[in-house]
């Protein structure tokens, strides 16, 4: 009886997988209640590599090629017994496919802006999207830690997972690259690469390899894109501080006049107190601007312009409450944060303004 039972099992004497749509990693040959013959072909095609399981234990890992399944080729199962003792016995075993082409246009991103610390400027928000690519470089250890013993195991189960990864190390990323923070929109290939090689040890612990990556959008905060303006403007200009102060002064002439206008001829003592520093400004301008054309000639007339200006500004801002005082002088240093008053411009209208106080 028992001779019959074992003469009507089904013996599989070729294992293959012919992968028959994409975003498959990891697929279980179909076994039932087969039996793999012994002296069986096992193919394994190019992007691909089996891991062959006994008894829930792995015994080998094959590459692409086409193998004889014998005790010879599996040391470890050289403890079977022959049926019989007349044939070699075919074994109960299972053989486990994994894909290891590249899984390409993996999608990442921020849902909401992360916050990320910057030397210059602190904490800071950014929203950023890219793609990536990765394939599966450890079939034995994404086996034992991932896939398990399922049927199959897609790319979409893991996804969540490997985005999760990304975000997570932007951060780091950030921080080792040694990138100025204003300067990474303009340095996206340097930012892909450093946070391609902080993923590359996170993705090894699933047997998982970084192949490419991409930064395709970084989205700077608005405050913080206004200064990076202004800082490809100064890039237009070059180190020449009279262009400088220049291009300053036009970007700062449309502002005043909004203010002004709105303001019905009366004003607040905050847009006077910003109109002093402009009127100053605009006056050292002028009085660069006519040094330059005129080779230095005429200097008196030049200071005459500058001190107009100042005179004009400080004669708007008379009148000055305690309190009106306090939120120029806060919204002063708000515009020295930011570059547009020097140190020793900013301290001026502070002493002018204190004196008010008196």
């Amino acid at each position: 009886m028992a001779l019959m039972d074992f003469i009507k099992k089904q013996f599989i004497d070729i294992i293959q997988w012919t992968e028959d749509s994409d975003g498959t990693l990891a697929w279980r040959f179909p076994m039932a209640d087969m039996e793999i013959q012994y002296g069986a072909s096992l193919t394994v095609r190019e992007s691909q590599m089996a891991v062959f399981v006994n008894e829930g234990k792995v015994a080998d890992v094959f590459g692409p090629g086409m193998y004889k399944l014998t005790t010879q080729t599996i040391p470890v199962l050289t403890y079977l017994k022959n049926w019989d003792k007349l044939f070699e016995s075919p074994f109960k075993s299972e053989v486990y496919f994994f894909s290891t082409r590249q899984q390409v246009d993996q999608k990442w991103g921020t849902p909401q802006p992360i916050t990320v610390r910057d030397k210059d400027f602190g904490a800071v928000r950014l929203r950023a999207f890219g793609n990536y690519a990765f394939k599966l470089v450890d079939p034995k250890l994404f086996h034992t830690e991932v896939s398990g013993t399922r049927a199959s195991y897609t790319v979409a189960e893991i996804d969540g997972q490997l985005r999760g990864l990304v975000l997570q190390n932007i951060s780091v990323a950030i921080a080792s690259s040694g990138i100025p923070f204003l300067d990474l929109a303009a340095n996206q290939i340097l930012f892909a690469e450093a946070l391609r090689k902080q993923l590359d040890p996170e993705f090894a612990k699933l047997g998982l390899k970084v192949e490419q990556l991409t930064v395709q959008s970084l989205s700077l905060p608005e405050e913080l894109q206004k200064i990076l303006d202004q800082k490809i403007g100064m890039g237009m200009v070059g180190n020449d501080m009279a262009k400088f102060m220049q291009y300053q002064t036009a970007q700062a002439i449309p502002k005043m006049a909004e203010g002004a206008a709105g303001a019905g001829g009366g004003g607040s003592v905050v847009g006077d107190a910003m109109g002093l520093g402009a009127g100053v400004a605009m006056g050292q301008v002028l009085a660069q601007s006519l040094q330059a054309g005129l080779g230095g000639m005429n200097q008196p007339a030049m200071s005459s312009v500058a001190a107009s200006a100042g005179m004009a500004g400080a004669a708007a801002a008379s009148g000055i409450k305690p309190d009106e005082v306090m939120a120029t002088l806060e919204k002063l240093a708000e515009l020295k944060s930011k570059g547009i008053l020097t140190e020793e411009e900013f301290a001026t209208k502070k002493a002018e303004l204190l004196k008010k106080l008196v």
